[in-house]
């Protein structure tokens, strides 16, 4: 169950090599989270992030998941919480693909969409299903302002977040009253291993940033959370430029 002030006895992410939530569970960690499953591909990164968690004192426990697979997503997730409650899931896995690269080869684009939404968009209705079953829990999804609005730059990977975006909101809409809070993570461009050569834009924050918004989230009980908070207003006008302005835009 959670402590007093909302955070996490027990913690599964999926996606367990992922800075942001390797930062979001050392946090959880500090605080009150004492059980933790890292969702992965099985790789020696998987096992180093469990091993440098265990270090901090929680009980870490890595289980073979793969995104590209929705059909195992059941039986995967479901031996996670047959072991006993889950206080929160972390959805954090995906990719940026390369821009340039998707226009040019469907098949690559397709891998982004079926990572970033498709794999998210099956495992999270498994997971809110058995966070609904044992009656509480929270289930934080990390989207992107990338899914706010299309960029020329990177409209491949924003539209695979948006669509995760508007299945997250949904999610928590039908899941509002049962016990079970849904929580969309909005960060803009986090300096990370998985961005790293890119430029960087407007407002970039960090994993460590992110994990401590997560945080405020969870005891607030937020429905939507935006990375740096500023980002909320800076969105709030350039989703309603006009089109022929917001291309001009270096964005």
């Amino acid at each position: 169950m959670k402590d007093a002030f909302g955070l996490p006895q027990s913690l599964l992410v999926l996606g367990g090599t992922s800075e942001i939530a390797l930062a979001t569970a050392r946090r959880m960690i500090a605080r009150s989270t004492r059980t933790v499953w890292l969702a992965g591909r099985p790789s020696p990164a998987l096992e180093t992030a469990a091993s440098e968690l265990r270090v901090l004192g929680a009980d870490v426990h890595t289980v073979a998941f793969d995104a590209l697979d929705p059909d195992s997503h059941e039986i995967v997730l479901g031996k996670v919480f047959a072991e006993g409650d889950v206080d929160m899931v972390l959805l954090a896995f995906g990719v940026l693909g390369d821009q340039a690269q998707d226009e040019r080869e469907p098949a690559a684009a397709v891998h982004v969409a079926r990572t970033n939404y498709i794999g998210a968009v099956a495992s999270g209705l498994v997971s809110a299903r058995a966070l609904q079953t044992q009656g509480h829990g929270s289930l934080v999804v990390l989207s992107s302002v990338a899914g706010e609005r299309a960029r020329r730059a990177d409209f491949i990977y924003g539209s695979s977040k948006a669509g995760l975006d508007t299945f997250t909101q949904g999610l928590g809409d039908a899941l509002h009253g049962t016990g079970v809070h849904v929580m969309v993570v909005r960060p803009g461009f986090v300096r990370s291993r998985m961005t790293a050569g890119r430029e960087e834009t407007l407002l970039a924050t960090t994993p460590g940033a992110v994990a401590t918004a997560i945080e405020l989230g969870l005891r607030r009980r937020s429905e939507t959370v935006w990375v740096p908070g500023t980002l909320r207003v800076v969105m709030a006008a350039l989703r309603h430029l006009p089109r022929a302005l917001f291309r001009r835009l270096p964005v």
